[in-house]
């Protein structure tokens, strides 16, 4: 099969496609011809040489790729609830760039109609990464919730997600440029410039209750001034200052459970997934590239079929 790896660690321009043996589906596991695939800054870091503290083992020539979308082409002894022909779209830890991945039944559920498979290939990374942050710092109904760095795929599936908990209003920081796609999805919007807790509390002068980061920065000394309980603030972003804050790692494992939650909600019309922009397989570096620069907003999908 043609896949994109990498090997050796470095820049975008470590990655190329090339000709790799074809995984197989064992006991328990499903094989997926693969449509898309989502591009996310874990992958970007891996490439980069980065070891997660849980673990990750990299074998040259290796696949990134942790989330996907396709069709089951393969089914493994003892699986059910899936067949030959299913649409799914799951996660894994890397592999996901290629155009068959082999993943356990545990890992994947059934894609909409209604969901193209640009979307369901970029949903289960940064879905169940917002959901898991939001989840940690407690958002509830009524509350007021600020999220640094709105506009990317990450901060604008929280701000989806803080609505449907139930959030009374969510304050968005974004550049300019960025506003009225922020306004779209039924936040405040505010700039990223010197003076934002000042300005988010002329927003919000009832406090903010709770906050995710995505951006560091400005936002993030913002949401630890005006957010009374350290513990409902969560950074995915400026982890080498979460000990400084007194800030609290926050950790949480993906699940088809969690995945599903995702799915219904896009089915309900409560959740999409913009997309920013859609590269070919032998483009995954250029896809780093434009991720790695940080800006735009929305998702970085890979088209394999």
């Amino acid at each position: 099969m043609k896949a994109a790896v990498f090997t050796s660690f470095g820049g975008p321009e470590v990655m190329r496609v090339m000709e790799v043996p074809d995984p197989h589906a064992g006991p328990g596991q499903v094989r997926v011809r693969v449509k898309a695939a989502g591009v996310q800054h874990y992958d970007c870091a891996i490439r980069g040489g980065w070891t997660p503290s849980y673990g990750v083992t990299v074998n040259f020539p290796q696949i990134p790729g942790n989330e996907f979308a396709g069709v089951i082409d393969e089914v493994g002894a003892g699986v059910t609830g899936f067949s030959i022909g299913s649409e799914v779209l799951g996660f894994a830890i890397l592999n996901c760039y290629a155009e068959y991945v082999v993943v356990g039944a545990d890992q994947i559920v059934v894609k909409p109609k209604t969901m193209t498979w640009e979307e369901a290939g970029g949903l289960t990374g940064n879905g169940q990464g917002a959901s898991i942050a939001l989840t940690a710092i407690g958002v509830k109904p009524g509350d007021t919730v600020f999220i640094n760095g709105a506009a990317g795929s990450l901060g604008s599936i929280a701000v989806q997600l803080a609505k449907a908990l139930g959030a009374k209003k969510v304050i968005g920081t974004a550049s300019e440029t960025n506003h009225d796609f922020i306004r779209s999805l039924g936040a405040i919007p505010i700039t990223y410039e010197k003076g934002l807790a000042d300005r988010l509390r002329k927003i919000a002068p009832e406090g903010i209750d709770c906050a995710f980061d995505t951006a560091g920065g400005e936002g993030l000394h913002a949401a630890v001034e005006l957010v009374a309980d350290k513990k409902r603030i969560c950074t995915f972003f400026a982890y080498d200052l979460i000990e400084e804050l007194g800030l609290r790692v926050v950790r949480g494992e993906r699940s088809a459970a969690r995945l599903a939650e995702l799915v219904d909600l896009h089915t309900q019309g409560k959740l999409h997934l913009h997309i920013r922009q859609i590269f070919p397989l032998d483009r995954a570096g250029d896809a780093h590239r434009a991720i790695e620069s940080r800006h735009g907003r929305g998702k970085i999908v890979l088209k394999i079929d």
